[in-house]
């Protein structure tokens, strides 16, 4: 992929002076979405100048993976251990205090735009095998405004000689407005809950919602309920599509949907971040697969030299 050029030098320094890289913004009428370079994720999402998603500023480290993309597994991996084909890897444990590895190997990494036009960006990167993950991916995360909001594609294609586990997550918060989650309704279109254990927190068992306080699929306030939990069986629409949606105190709502490749929705509340920013916002998380999945096989794709994997999600405002 060629990369798209800078238009001037002035405008590159003061781009990549962010810790966040070079930002790459995209409009459509009211919407503005900045996309950036480091992890190619998403930093702010806004119609008529009124948060979508919850952002982080830009002179700011993206927190609580903001917006990050999760490639090439989402979510945890306890004691960053797993098998494949036979052979035993370990990765780096990213979150040691659990003892995993977590949200995959491409948050910190540079991206490039390969495509760039004024709604539109194509975000690109590629990964080489290394310690824990000797596989090869080219990926991509194409970004695309329209009438029916922000349009996200994360795509990758296996491009090394053998065959590789792959699994894909992206990390939005949807913003509740002025105020915190607790006073928002939520829906959520899953029957099935995944439970994890103490120590790593990836998934052991499964619940229906029905009966328990995790039940979203009608509306119904959040309050001071704390969720850090994989959702599965999700009911769809006749296109497939599952939808979220955060409904806020001044009437609007937060809609965003998932097409068939998504089997997971994690939702957290952010209670644990940093106390300035806790419950700010609603992660709804797309995951292809679950929590632990390199273990597990739970939802794991694996692709062969050459074969690619597509899914995609979308966000707006109604």
């Amino acid at each position: 992929m060629d990369r798209v050029q800078e238009e001037s030098p002035k405008a590159k320094s003061s781009m990549t002076s962010a810790p966040s890289g070079e930002q790459f913004e995209i409009a459509l009428g009211e919407q503005r979405a900045t996309i950036v370079e480091v992890g190619g994720g998403l930093r702010e999402y806004t119609v008529a100048g009124e948060p979508v998603l919850h952002p982080y500023e830009v002179g700011e480290m993206c927190d609580g993976a903001h917006g990050a993309v999760l490639l090439p597994w989402p979510n945890r991996l306890a004691d960053g251990r797993y098998e494949f084909d036979g052979e035993r890897h370990q990765l780096a444990l990213t979150e040691p205090a659990k003892r995993n590895a977590i949200h995959g190997l491409l948050r910190w990494c540079s991206w490039w735009a390969a495509e760039r036009e004024p709604h539109r960006v194509v975000m690109a990167t590629r990964l080489h095998p290394q310690t824990g993950y000797p596989f090869a991916l080219d990926a991509t995360v194409a970004y695309e405004l329209g009438e029916d909001g922000l349009h996200v594609t994360i795509g990758a294609v296996n491009v090394g000689s053998r065959a590789c586990p792959y699994g894909a997550g992206q990390h939005p918060y949807l913003s509740p407005g002025e105020s915190t989650i607790d006073g928002c309704e939520f829906e959520l279109p899953a029957r099935t809950r995944l439970l994890v254990d103490e120590r790593h927190q990836v998934p052991v068992d499964r619940e229906p919602v029905e009966g328990t306080p995790f039940d979203f699929r009608e509306p119904r306030q959040i309050g001071g309920l704390q969720i850090d939990s994989g959702f599965c069986d999700l009911i769809r629409d006749a296109r497939g599509r599952a939808t979220a949606r955060l409904h806020r105190s001044d009437g609007s709502r937060v809609e965003l949907w998932v097409d068939e490749q998504y089997e997971v929705l994690q939702v957290y509340t952010a209670h644990t971040l940093a106390p300035s920013r806790r419950r700010l916002g609603l992660a709804v998380e797309p995951m292809t697969c679950a929590a632990n999945a390199l273990q597990s096989g739970d939802g794991l794709a694996r692709l062969e030299p050459g074969q690619a994997f597509s899914a995609r999600w979308g966000v707006r405002l109604a």
